[in-house]
């Protein structure tokens, strides 16, 4: 059924909302103030016409926008779109009841995203091997020639992905960029090592390639450098998405812990934090990922003139540090993954930890964690966006906690 609705603001998706019988419908690629058409099935909507189109709308940079579905925002101009990715940390706290200040988005695209998973499929009759991102509203893959967000590095990731599904059939593929080259790790049910993946890895000078968590082909040890350090980057390990980011983020962290003595770093991964902190300071690091703490501790064991840091391999969603451990701290470092750190936030919440510096990925959990620590009698600084998923519906901020 085809109506004619009015967007009255952009969701937390970056789709645009309409009220339809007093019922919010949601319609990609709009923007508030516009009058379309579009074709309602429940409380979704497909844009078929802009009949008055917003003073914020702009050509997106990118041919594939509108039907690949790994942007969202392409179409909003800088301001507007930086309005939006701001607006996404004042709607959090202000829904957790948190009170705090938050600053212009800072821009950390930087030369575009090392990391990407690509969908990939085999030939089939009359089609040739596609790879991707998914179409939007869609589980079919949208066929790429190129990305313009990821760094110019990972412009022969398509190509390269579609060789790879020739060879073993429908797969997901993560990229790497790093420093000596293309880390390249293959998830694919019941795929099995061939020469044709060994031809591909020579033909596109890969550093590495893993299939199913396992090394296969190792022509350079990939490593990124963190600080000043060179780390030894684990299979499919988490790294933030730009370079700039992880600059970015890591200034913060320094400059807001800077006279602390005595500093934990929790989530800590592979050590973009840790391993710049060291500089100045000991540092407990703690993570369950053991491969990330194994790279951490190899170039801790390679950089000179570093203080010590300790590692621990610990489940802090089970087992927080808790109070007797705090003790020994007077800074935290908190990274954790989407959910936030609750548990580890409730122990902090009853500690005397003189400052907490708390980098999130999720303006939601990131606000629960705050009203947490508030309640527990910490203040808050004035909070950060940092804009390092340039185009999408997703921010990344940061905050310290200062115990008066």
């Amino acid at each position: 059924m085809t109506e004619t609705l009015t967007i009255e603001r952009l969701g937390h998706r970056g789709e645009g909302v309409a009220m339809r019988r007093d019922k919010p419908v949601f319609v990609p690629l709009t923007l508030p103030g516009e009058t379309i058409t579009a074709e309602i099935e429940g409380n979704r909507g497909q844009l078929v016409d802009i009949l008055t189109p917003s003073p914020d709308r702009q050509p997106a940079p990118c041919p594939h926008f509108g039907a690949c579905g790994g942007c969202q925002l392409q179409h909003l101009t800088p301001p507007a779109y930086l309005a939006f990715k701001r607006g996404l940390v004042v709607d959090a706290l202000s829904r957790a009841g948190v009170e705090a200040e938050v600053a212009d988005p800072v821009m950390a695209h930087g030369a575009g995203r090392r990391r990407a998973t690509l969908h990939a499929a085999s030939a089939r009759a009359g089609h040739s091997a596609v790879a991707g991102f998914m179409a939007l509203r869609s589980h079919d893959i949208h066929d790429l020639d190129r990305c313009p967000i990821l760094v110019p590095a990972l412009a022969p990731a398509p190509d390269i992905a579609r060789a790879i599904a020739a060879t073993l059939g429908p797969c997901d593929i993560a990229f790497t960029a790093t420093d000596l080259g293309l880390d390249i790790a293959i998830r694919v049910k019941g795929g099995k090592p061939n020469s044709r993946l060994t031809a591909i890895a020579r033909q596109f000078d890969l550093a590495r390639l893993s299939l199913n968590g396992e090394p296969l082909i190792v022509h350079r040890q990939p490593f990124v450098t963190m600080g000043p350090s060179l780390v030894p980057v684990p299979v499919s390990s988490f790294l933030q998405a730009t370079a700039e980011a992880e600059n970015i983020l890591a200034g913060l962290v320094v400059e807001a812990v800077k006279s602390r003595k005595k500093i934990a770093d929790l989530f800590c991964g592979v050590g973009p934090f840790a391993l710049r902190l060291a500089q100045s300071a000991p540092v407990f690091a703690a993570d369950s990922d053991v491969p990330a703490l194994a790279a951490l501790d190899a170039a801790r064991r390679n950089t000179k003139g570093l203080k010590p840091i300790t590692a621990e391999r610990r489940d802090l969603f089970r087992e927080p540090l808790v109070d007797f451990e705090l003790k020994r701290f007077d800074a935290v470092v908190l990274d954790p993954p989407r959910a936030g750190a609750e548990a580890q936030i409730a122990e902090l919440a009853r500690s005397k930890v003189k400052t907490i510096a708390y980098v999130s990925c999720d303006p939601q959990s990131f606000a629960r964690d705050a009203a947490s620590l508030i309640a527990g009698g910490y203040k808050i600084s004035t909070v950060t966006p940092v804009d390092q998923f340039v185009f999408s519906a997703h921010i990344e901020l940061f905050a310290v906690f200062d115990r008066p």
